[in-house]
């Protein structure tokens, strides 16, 4: 499986981080190894001494699909589930600056939080689905879907012109504004509609 993750999809984070608005979405790949097991604790990796916590809606592909047309898209998904995209944020600008890839602030072994899924038929409305990170049981990152510059099933759409998409795949969609670094001993919580999905301790 691979893990696609869509940047500067919410007006409100490419603001706070003064980037440029896209034109089209912003396509960047995680590799499985990126996924941090369930029950292990997040640890800040020792090349970094700024990694912010982004709280994103994931979507997990249910069929292969290929160049697809957006009235199909939802065809291909039938679960959302709730993730963090982890990002050494001084690496990211070093990289940015250098006009290199973002591969090492973003792909890092454990720098994907990935929830528990739950099938989309308990939303009635995947373009409002309200969703928030909490850290030491503050709210840090509040979002809905409606705030998505470029919505589930575009995206899907976009995506399979330039990558096949395959049973299993994971697409994280954007994450709204109030991305923050991480202490050590910080606990982080997902929920969606009030629902917690992860809990994850900072190390």
């Amino acid at each position: 499986m691979k893990i696609i993750c869509i940047g500067r999809n919410y007006a409100d984070h490419i603001s706070e981080l003064n980037s440029e608005r896209p034109s089209e979405p912003v396509i960047f790949m995680k590799p499985d190894t990126a996924i941090l097991p369930k029950q292990f604790p997040f640890v800040i990796p020792e090349f970094s001494n700024d990694v912010h916590h982004e709280v994103e809606i994931l979507v997990k592909i249910n069929k292969v699909g290929k160049y697809i047309d957006p009235k199909f898209a939802h065809k291909y998904y039938d679960e959302i589930g709730l993730g963090i995209d982890f990002t050494a944020r001084d690496l990211q600008a070093e990289l940015k600056s250098k006009g290199l890839p973002w591969e090492k602030a973003k792909a890092f072994d454990g720098s994907a939080i990935i929830s528990d899924f739950s099938s989309k038929k308990n939303f009635s409305s995947l373009e409002n689905i309200n969703f928030e990170l909490t850290n030491n049981g503050t709210v840090v990152q509040r979002g809905n879907t409606s705030q998505m510059l470029w919505k589930i099933d575009e995206i899907i759409a976009y995506v399979s012109q330039y990558f096949t998409l395959r049973t299993g795949d994971i697409i994280f969609t954007g994450t709204p504004s109030g991305v923050a670094k991480v202490q050590p001993n910080d606990i982080l919580e997902g929920f969606i509609e009030g629902q917690q999905l992860f809990r994850i301790q900072v190390k």
